[in-house]
C-alpha cells in the first residue's frame, strides 16, 4: 500500500464529501465535516493539482502502483474528480450570481453612476495564478504592514495592524475589519486579508483587529471595542494617508454581528463609555457569513435586527448556502428587513455552494466577493462626490 500516495488522495476525498454535503455543526462530525470540507470546497483547483494530479503522477512514476491497495487509490483519486468538478462549477458560477445581487441592490444601472476614476481601478479578472496554484498566500509587495499598534488598554486584546500602500497616497479611504471566532477566539491577520490586500494594494488604509474575548468580557465589550477601533482611525489614521471621513466597516462571522451592530449604533453613547463624543459614524457595512442573532442568549437589543432604522448605512452581505453554523435563511431575514426599513442599498449575495469562512483564501468565490465589494465601496463614494440636482 503506497501510503505516501494515499494519505493526499483520501484527504481531498474526505474533503470533497463533506463539501458536498456538509454535516450540521451540531453533529459529532460537525467539526471534522466543517474543516475537511471548507478547504476542499474553496481551494478546488489546488487541491486536484497539488494532493490529486501530482501525487498520482509522482506515483506513476516512482512505480508504486504495483499492488491492489495502489490501484484502489488510483481509483477512489479518479472519483474523486467528479465531485471537485461540481464544487469548481459552482464557485465559477459565484460570479455571475454577486453580480447579479449588485445590480439587484443597486439597480441594474449601477455601473454608469461610478466616479471615473473609481471604476477605472476596478479589477477587471481574479488573479488566476494565485487562485490555481497558490491560494493561501496573501502578502503583496506593494503593501506594508504596521502590526500591533495599541487603541486601547486591554493589552494584546486591544492591538490593530494598520495595511496601506507603500507609496502612502493622501486622502485614501478606510476599511476596518474584525475578525470571527465566536466572540471567544481568533485574532487579526486572520481572515480576509485577501481583501486587505487588495484595497490596500489600490491606496486604502486597512485595519485589522484583536478585541476582548469571552468569557472574560460578553455584550456590548466586543462592540466598544469597535467603537474605540473607529474613534482611534478617526484620530490616528492621517499618519498613513487616509482621510477617514470615508469609513467602511467590515467583518467575518462574529466580526460580521459584531460590524454590523457598530454601522447600526452610530455615535450612541450607550456603547462609547469615557468617549461619548467620539465620532463613530460610518460610511457602510460588509457583513461577511456573520451572525444575526442575539448574544449568547442575552436580549433581542444584542441582535443587529434590534437597531435597523430608515438611516442605516449602506450594507453588502454574502453568506454560503452551506453554511453549517449559521443558517442561510438568518442571512436572507436580515436582508429583507434591512430592505424593508433601510432608505439605504443593500446587497445580499447569496453564494451557492458556499461554506462558513469562505473569506480565509484566494478563491475563485471569496475573490469575486472582494471584486464585488471594491466596485460597492466605489458606488457609495461615488454617491457621495456626486453633486445633488
Amino acid at each position: 500500500m503506497p501510503v505516501g500516495y494515499l494519505i493526499p488522495v483520501l484527504l481531498v476525498a474526505v474533503g470533497t464529501l463533506f463539501a458536498l454535503r456538509p454535516v450540521p455543526w451540531s453533529h459529532p462530525l460537525g467539526r471534522p465535516s466543517y474543516y475537511f470540507g471548507l478547504a476542499a470546497n474553496e481551494l478546488p483547483f489546488a487541491a486536484f493539482f497539488w494532493l490529486l494530479l501530482l501525487p498520482t503522477v509522482l506515483a506513476f512514476a516512482e512505480g508504486d502502483i504495483d499492488s491492489a491497495g495502489g490501484w484502489a487509490t488510483v481509483v477512489l483519486a479518479a472519483a474523486t474528480l467528479p465531485g471537485l468538478a461540481v464544487i469548481a462549477h459552482r464557485a465559477l458560477g459565484d460570479r455571475a450570481r454577486i453580480g447579479q445581487a449588485m445590480d439587484e441592490g443597486l439597480g441594474a444601472g449601477w455601473r454608469t453612476a461610478l466616479d471615473a476614476d473609481l471604476a477605472g481601478g476596478l479589477r477587471r479578472r481574479p488573479p488566476l495564478v494565485r487562485i490555481l496554484f497558490l491560494p493561501v498566500l496573501k502578502r503583496r509587495r506593494d503593501v506594508r504592514r504596521v502590526p500591533n499598534l495599541a487603541y486601547g488598554d486591554a493589552g494584546r486584546r486591544n492591538l490593530l495592524d494598520v495595511y496601506h500602500h507603500r507609496s502612502r497616497p493622501q486622502g485614501a479611504p478606510v476599511m476596518i475589519h474584525v475578525h470571527g471566532g465566536g466572540y471567544s477566539g481568533g485574532h487579526k491577520n486572520s481572515q480576509s486579508l485577501p481583501l486587505l490586500y487588495r484595497l490596500a494594494g489600490q491606496g486604502w488604509v486597512c485595519v485589522s483587529a484583536n478585541y476582548r474575548l469571552r468569557p472574560a468580557s460578553q455584550h456590548p465589550d466586543h462592540l466598544i471595542d469597535l467603537k474605540k477601533i473607529i474613534a482611534w482611525v478617526r484620530e490616528h489614521a492621517h499618519e498613513y494617508g487616509a482621510d477617514p471621513t470615508t469609513l467602511f466597516v467590515a467583518g467575518s462571522s462574529a466580526g460580521g454581528h459584531m460590524a454590523g451592530l457598530a454601522a447600526l449604533t452610530q455615535n450612541d453613547p450607550a456603547f462609547q463609555p469615557g468617549f461619548e463624543n467620539a465620532d463613530t459614524s460610518v460610511t457602510g457595512a460588509i457583513y461577511l457569513n456573520g451572525w444575526y442573532g442575539t448574544y449568547f442568549g442575552q436580549g433581542p437589543d444584542s441582535s443587529p435586527l434590534a437597531h435597523i432604522t430608515a438611516d442605516a448605512p449602506p450594507f453588502f452581505l454574502a453568506h454560503g448556502d452551506k453554511d453549517t453554523l449559521v443558517p442561510v435563511a438568518d442571512a436572507r431575514h436580515f436582508a429583507d428587513q434591512l430592505r424593508q426599513i433601510s432608505t439605504a442599498p443593500v446587497v445580499y449575495a447569496e453564494l451557492k455552494g458556499g461554506h462558513h469562512a469562505f473569506d480565509l483564501y484566494h478563491s475563485f468565490r471569496f475573490d469575486a466577493v472582494v471584486d464585488a465589494i471594491e466596485a460597492f465601496t466605489a458606488w457609495v463614494r461615488s454617491q457621495k462626490t456626486t453633486p445633488k440636482p
